[in-house]
């Protein structure tokens, strides 16, 4: 066993123990235990759990981001204050004004990825797992908690004509295979789109004017791009179960994110405005920015002057 899978170990044992015991609970229920459509639904059973058990770090990456938008002003204004200065100190002391800055705000640039980062290793040690999948149910192994003859259907089980360990790549040339060509290309494709959608949704509805300028949108919008091209090369080399697996994955996250978008979304953003114009549809008042703009009106209302003191008019004196 390698550096890797070591690490991997008890990530690999809490995946495949997950995976065995919905199998097991779909076959009880009277599902074919041997069907492909059995297995997809137990990973789709593990997504939604990992999913679920990740709502916390999920929130946390929301804050975060609203904060690192709200704080792109500021940070703005310490670029332009070290624009010309390229020297050692100044460097060092713009980064610790900017570290500042992330502390008195609560937030970091590393915790807007904080879910991404908490679900690779789970996402790694699926991957070994069902890679490994063919080469262990030939010599009749088990891998973590999965036993041998779960093993075994899992790699002999099809989803629409392709087999859960099938990888695309290992099919375009002499081995090729249209069922596995066709279903891999569809999940890559679903995969893609919905990373794709994901990302454009939250920088298209749910930033602010002033967070789409600067560092922290020129990274988003790399991640744009970034991102789904990395799926898009990577799902060449994923079996057909992680592709299953990512999908869903990507699936629920986008339903997560509208959901929380539409009711919850970011101060300044169209996806606010959006909820103000709904607010105001069903006869309720604005929140977020637009009820701060509302509530600076109305002070501003109360503390204006009363105007000019109104001259006394003296009567005129009667005819005597």
């Amino acid at each position: 066993m390698g550096f890797f899978d070591t690490i991997l170990l008890p990530f690999t044992w809490a995946v495949s123990w997950v995976l065995s015991m919905f199998h097991t609970l779909l076959g009880a229920i009277g599902m074919d235990s041997d069907s492909g459509w059995t297995w997809t639904l137990a990973l789709v059973l593990l997504v939604v759990l990992i999913r679920t058990l990740l709502i916390p770090v999920f929130v946390k990456q929301i804050k975060s981001q609203r904060a690192m938008q709200e704080l792109q002003p500021e940070i703005k204004k310490l670029q332009e204050k070290y624009k010309n200065k390229k020297d050692q100190l100044s460097r060092q002391a713009m980064a610790m004004e900017q570290q500042q800055l992330f502390k008195d705000r609560g937030t970091s640039p590393f915790a807007a990825c904080l879910p991404m980062l908490v679900q690779m290793p789970f996402f790694f040690a699926l991957y070994r797992v069902l890679i490994s999948a063919s080469g262990a149910a030939q010599n009749n192994e088990s891998i973590g908690a999965l036993s041998a003859d779960e093993i075994q259907s899992f790699s002999n089980s099809t989803f629409a004509g392709a087999q859960m360990s099938d990888i695309l790549i290992d099919h375009l040339g002499e081995g090729f295979d249209l069922n596995v060509v066709i279903v891999a290309s569809v999940l890559i494709i679903l995969m893609t789109v919905s990373m794709f959608y994901m990302q454009k949704t939250l920088m298209g509805k749910n930033m602010s004017e002033a967070a789409q300028t600067g560092q922290f949108a020129q990274t988003q919008k790399i991640m744009l791009y970034a991102l789904p091209l990395v799926f898009l090369i990577g799902g060449f080399n994923f079996p057909i179960g992680v592709l299953i697996y990512w999908t869903a994955t990507n699936f629920w996250a986008v339903g997560q994110q509208l959901f929380i978008i539409r009711r919850n979304p970011t101060p300044g953003s169209i996806a606010e405005r959006e909820l103000n114009e709904r607010r105001a549809a069903k006869g309720l008042p604005p929140v977020g920015k637009q009820a701060e703009v509302a509530q600076e009106k109305a002070k501003a209302r109360e503390t204006k002057p009363a105007g000019q003191r109104q001259q006394p008019v003296r009567k005129p004196r009667k005819k005597r």
